[in-house]
């Protein structure tokens, strides 16, 4: 990535304060916010060498030459900065290839090539896209396509509307020069594909193939796995191996038999046998079970699918002290979080910490046995909460009701 420090550009910033810059790059950098990586690099370098002015914006110094004394920053001639692409690539940052890459080989094997189509969509400019790929592709022709007319009355962007062109010219590259004649991917992708092999057909007279398979899709009709902010990632530390076990042990009846046929390596015959003891007692949603597990065992292992399972039922007992603090971090991770400090009264605890409104609410609850920790039940509420009823010393779970949770960890 590139960006010209030029006093015309400069003047238009105005720079924030640097303090607190280490954890800022820290975040931004985790985020892949290759702008705000920009914004914060530029602003390093004109606290280093920029002149401030009366109204708080920063100027670049110059040299005798007139030439910005950034310049020295990097011990050139040029003054841009440059991020090197090849390197953060490889070092896993500002990009998602090398997990991605690792995730692909440890599924697939390691008889598999990953490559990223930025290698070689990088050296086009955008006249010479229009000339390359451009020229051979209709606007009729894409306007036609099912992916871009559901779209047109709804509005679609300029770039969207472009998208079939590069990943056209994705499946024309990898054509030439890896030998790949057939696009495998989901329905929703057959024009992008077809334009690929119209493109082909065009630039070299030979002919290619694609492959589709229809979407798996979940009980409300989206995309399986996708919904919005749930989705569901192979990184398992984007979806912990319990995550994707309960979201897979709440498939629906309905959809269980199919899920199995599709994200399973078991027979005709196994699915048949696990389908009839499911319809015999479908309370102990024994399909989904057995998914769960198996999906989790295939992605994981073994010992992650039967972690899953501990976590699934020392839940569903009550029974939290059986698990370490890291699956209860992993199992509780969007619950509120507590932090306290030295010992006080469970019922301090709870108004405290507004697990409930009031003291007279707080006593509503204790009375009424809705207070569990770690599972077990709690009504006294001159009880002393210390590290000594803590997993570890050091974290508890309260339940309020059924399904409220809270993380309370102690300082």
């Amino acid at each position: 990535f590139y960006f010209n420090l030029t006093n015309a550009e400069i003047a238009e910033m105005e720079m924030s304060t640097t303090g607190g810059m280490t954890d800022m790059i820290e975040k931004i950098v985790k985020a892949q916010d290759v702008p705000a990586i920009i914004k914060v690099f530029k602003e390093l370098i004109l606290k280093a060498y920029g002149e401030k002015t009366p109204d708080g914006k920063y100027f670049m110094k110059e040299d005798e030459n007139g030439r910005p004394l950034a310049n020295k920053f990097k011990q050139t001639d040029v003054d841009m900065i440059q991020f090197d692409y090849e390197s953060c690539k490889e070092n896993g940052k500002f990009s998602r290839y090398k997990t991605f890459k690792k995730q692909v080989k440890k599924l697939v094997g390691e008889n598999v090539e990953v490559v990223d189509n930025y290698d070689w969509t990088k050296e086009f400019d955008y006249i010479t896209f229009l000339r390359d790929i451009g020229k051979y592709i209709n606007v009729n022709y894409m306007l036609n396509k099912d992916i871009i007319a559901r779209r047109l009355e709804s509005g679609i962007t300029y770039a969207e509307f472009s998208y079939t062109l590069i990943q056209g010219n994705d499946f024309l590259h990898l054509f030439e020069n890896k030998n790949c004649s057939m696009q495998v991917a989901g329905s929703d992708q057959w024009g992008n594909i077809t334009t690929g092999i119209d493109l082909i057909r065009k630039k070299t007279g030979k002919e290619a193939y694609g492959f589709t398979m229809p979407l798996v899709l979940d009980a409300n009709g989206n995309k399986f796995g996708k919904s919005e902010g749930n989705a569901l990632w192979l990184d398992i530390e984007k979806t912990s191996s319990y995550e994707l076990y309960q979201y897979l042990i709440n498939a629906s009846d309905e959809l269980v038999e199919d899920y199995l046929k599709i994200f399973t390596f078991f027979t005709k015959e196994e699915i048949e046998n696990i389908m009839k003891k499911h319809l015999e007692h479908p309370e102990l949603r024994t399909a989904q079970k057995t998914l769960g597990h198996e999906i989790v065992k295939d992605i994981h292992g073994l010992e992650e699918a039967n972690r899953a399972v501990k976590i699934s039922e020392a839940l569903f007992s009550g029974n939290v002290k059986d698990l370490t603090e890291k699956e209860i971090n992993d199992v509780f991770k969007g619950a509120p979080s507590i932090e306290i400090e030295g010992e006080m009264t469970l019922l301090d605890l709870l108004v405290n910490n507004n697990i409930a409104s009031s003291r007279r609410e707080a006593r509503e609850f204790l009375s009424a046995g809705s207070i569990t920790i770690n599972g077990d039940k709690f009504q006294d509420e001159s009880q002393m909460i210390t590290k000594d009823l803590a997993i570890g010393g050091h974290t508890m779970i309260i339940r309020r009701g059924k399904k409220k949770h809270f993380v309370v960890k102690f300082k």
